[in-house]
């Protein structure tokens, strides 16, 4: 392994485990990004695939785009299927859970959260609808229902080889795994590694794994993390520096050609109802200080008393077509496309 793309080294060991295995299947419950932060990421570039399950709407999403062999689950996985309210922290993806309690603890970190009603199903509903076979890993980090998400399984019929489960309450890092360990040990499942915040456990008749699983903890820095390499632009030590250089280059040549309903959707959250409202003279403010801010244009900014919307995406569209926006793109783009000779 060159990267790691979990949180917490959870691939590293579980590539030490399977070494050699050239394909195999997962399932990876609450998955999160298909590649920040992930357990399966890693496997799934060495020809892996598997069940993803999550139900934040944004990142389910992005499955098909950046992982298109994976069966994206968008769903909540419990005990029995009906339906449960859904806790979804703004920003901090990693808080968001069933438990209000689990979301609040976001706020110390300055992130809210809105609930919404979802449907739930169990972990042995979505094997028998995929018509799963083989299972070579289980992954469940569920902010705090990690039990329910297992009394949900059918692990005589559906029997994965290693199961990892966080094993840490969010926030507050207390141990969580006294409710549901010894259900799992009761499954025939043999506990193999805790590395800080995962237990590790592996199926009892799986003798040859449980003999090669890691034992200890691998150091924090045996391989490189990719979240230690954010900002690929910026980064020169993030493995895809170059074509990120390149990529930000050819957009902003491009920024004046470029569609004003795209900008407008770099700039503008479409599913927040907030821009759906009449603008009132702070927003149409905060708008013109956003795009032009004073110390910078104090030569070329457009005055919003002239500007008539209905709502505030509105708004910005039109500033979108004035002058002074055209003329920002243009210089923006000067630099990239040739209009300026910089070396």
């Amino acid at each position: 392994m060159d990267l790691s793309y979990a949180a917490n080294l959870e691939d590293y060991h579980l590539a030490r485990a399977f070494e050699g295995q050239a394909s195999g299947f997962y399932i990876d419950v609450g998955a999160g990004h298909p590649v920040a932060d992930n357990v399966s990421c890693w496997f799934y570039l060495q020809g892996w695939r598997g069940l993803v399950v999550e139900p934040q709407r944004r990142l389910i999403e992005l499955y098909p785009l950046v992982r298109p062999r994976d069966i994206a689950v968008p769903k909540l996985l419990g005990r029995t299927p009906g339906e449960v309210d859904f806790h979804i922290v703004e920003r901090l993806n990693g808080f968001s859970s069933i438990s209000v309690e689990h979301a609040r603890n976001a706020q110390k970190f300055g992130a809210g959260f809105h609930t919404c009603r979802m449907p739930m199903t169990t972990l042995a509903a979505i094997c028998e609808e995929h018509g799963v076979e083989t299972i070579d890993f289980l992954k469940i980090d569920v902010e705090g229902a990690e039990g329910d998400v297992l009394a949900g399984g059918d692990f005589r019929r559906f029997r994965p080889r290693v199961v990892l489960l966080e094993a840490l309450a969010p926030g507050t890092l207390a141990e969580n795994f006294g409710d549901w360990e010894p259900f799992l040990l009761d499954q025939g499942y043999v506990f193999a590694l805790f590395d800080g915040l995962n237990r590790f456990y592996v199926a009892r008749e799986d003798e040859a794994l449980i003999a090669r699983f890691p034992k200890t903890a691998a150091p924090w820095l045996v391989v490189p993390h990719l979240g230690h390499t954010n900002r690929a632009p910026e980064r020169t030590d993030h493995p895809d520096h170059a074509f990120a250089q390149a990529l930000v280059a050819g957009f902003l040549a491009k920024l004046p050609r470029l569609d004003r309903e795209l900008l407008l959707s770099f700039l503008l959250d479409e599913t927040d109802a907030e821009f759906r409202r009449k603008p009132n003279a702070c927003d149409r403010a905060a708008a013109i200080a956003r795009l032009f801010p004073a110390d910078k244009h104090a030569d070329g900014v457009p005055r919003a008393a002239g500007i008539e919307a209905n709502d505030i995406r509105e708004f910005y569209a039109k500033l979108m077509e004035t002058d002074q926006f055209r003329i920002m793109l243009g210089r923006i783009a000067a630099s990239y496309d040739g209009g300026q000779i910089l070396d």
